[in-house]
């Protein structure tokens, strides 16, 4: 009875780690929220939420990835509840419905907006073809998904196509990134691996594509939990060059990699130990910022007054100078923090960075956000934010990231405990 108390306690805490998601419209016009299985969007050119359409009645658990295609017609999300939703921008429609086996921790979107890829908790990769999308007005398609490689019960943190189209990479939660060739028959399998990157000692949270004139091979940035960040050649698998961001905030330049930024004088060496969550690059891929687990890092400290703020994602337009940030958790234990999510703006996010200069970035004011109130009433939920509630989210973040990242070590009697007590049967569409 003992034992299985302390299953249930452990199914609890891992049902509680679901930290809000935000994603932003490559001309940024509209901006996505994900927080629980809440998903909420703002349209910049109606100043309001649009009425989202689905007759399968939505998501019924933690939303745990989405993502804008690079043409912003599609939009996907997926999570818990073992589904993958694709929605067209236009009218914000549910025009594909998936089931995965298992639970959905990663989402890609093919750059020719053909294909949908996704990662379920075993380390299982998915395709969907989609290619024969249209914008009519017609009822939810039910897409089935084919298996193309496997982490082998590892995890999936972040999953990608290469710009180039070519290659489909994979991160997990035991430090991997794997290089896979998205064959020609892409729907029978993508069984030739490129290469690894590897070097991480801890999980890799995120991963993203930088472009630098001088290198034309291919870069690939990764941020983990070993408090670094890495650049990578990932048509090789070579490391390139190493962060280390346990004494310093640093942002990265596809020109001169790594540019360290400097130490805030108010905070101590052992305050700047955090993983690195989260990574998101400007338009033209030549500066990359990183969420770290307190603060967030482009070219010194981000530091945002008056309030604790712990960005759980980031992201940007790729025509817009501004990088948008939320942080939040959902299944909140504190009532006034229920499916809270506090939406963040720094502007001068892709400056020009030809020259090796930190860049002039402040953190925007609620009421020169743009969409002012309106955007933040959607997005946050509220208006206002009080300071407990946002002191409660902030230890939430911590605890929601550590549980949903660091790999948990079990006894074998353990082990074995949790498989007779896993619920995870397969859902029949």
């Amino acid at each position: 009875m003992e034992e299985h108390d302390i299953y249930e306690s452990e199914q609890k805490l891992e049902a509680e780690v679901a930290p809000a998601l935000i994603a932003v419209h490559p001309n940024q016009k509209f901006v996505s929220v994900a927080v629980g299985s809440d998903l909420r969007v703002f349209s910049f050119q109606h100043g309001s939420a649009p009425q989202l359409s689905d007759e399968t009645g939505g998501h019924k658990d933690s939303i745990r990835a989405i993502r804008y295609s690079k043409s912003g017609k599609l939009f996907v999300s997926g999570g818990d509840d073992k589904l993958v939703k694709v929605w067209d921008t236009d009218s914000w429609r549910c025009v594909y419905s998936v089931v995965s086996e298992k639970r959905v921790t990663s989402l890609a979107v093919s750059s020719d907006d053909k294909f949908v890829s996704f990662a379920d908790k075993f380390g299982v990769v998915y395709v969907v073809d989609i290619g024969d999308y249209d914008d009519e007005n017609r009822a939810t398609v039910h897409k089935k998904a084919v298996p193309i490689l496997s982490h082998y019960c590892s995890i999936i943190t972040r999953l990608d196509f290469s710009p180039d189209g070519r290659y489909i990479i994979s991160a997990d939660r035991d430090f991997k990134i794997r290089v896979t060739l998205f064959s020609i028959e892409r729907l029978e399998g993508a069984h030739e691996i490129q290469c690894f990157c590897l070097g991480h000692t801890e999980f890799v949270s995120s991963l993203v594509f930088p472009r630098s004139q001088d290198y034309a091979r291919g870069l690939l940035v990764s941020g983990s939990g070993d408090s670094t960040v890495r650049l990578w050649d990932y048509n090789s698998g070579s490391l390139l060059d190493t962060c280390e961001i346990r004494t310093k905030f640093v942002w990265f330049s596809s020109s001169t990699f790594p540019k360290a930024g400097l130490l805030n004088s108010n905070q101590k060496q052992e305050d700047v130990l955090p993983a690195v969550t989260d990574l998101c690059e400007t338009y033209d891929g030549s500066l990359v910022a990183a969420a770290i687990q307190r603060t967030l890092s482009i070219a010194k400290v981000v530091s945002v007054a008056g309030e604790t703020f712990i960005p759980t994602s980031i992201s940007s337009a790729s025509s817009v100078l501004l990088l948008w940030m939320v942080m939040g958790a959902s299944s909140l234990s504190a009532t006034d923090s229920a499916l809270l999510a506090r939406v963040r703006v720094v502007s001068g996010f892709g400056a020009d960075h030809s020259e090796p200069i930190l860049p002039e970035t402040s953190v925007v004011e609620d009421k020169e956000v743009p969409g002012g109130e309106p955007l933040l009433q959607a997005l946050q939920g509220r208006l206002t934010i009080s300071k407990e509630a946002s002191l409660t989210t902030a230890e939430a973040v911590k605890t929601a990231m550590r549980n949903l990242l660091i790999k948990k070590q079990y006894s074998a009697e353990r082990r074995d405990f949790r498989k007779r007590g896993r619920n995870d049967k397969k859902i029949k569409p």
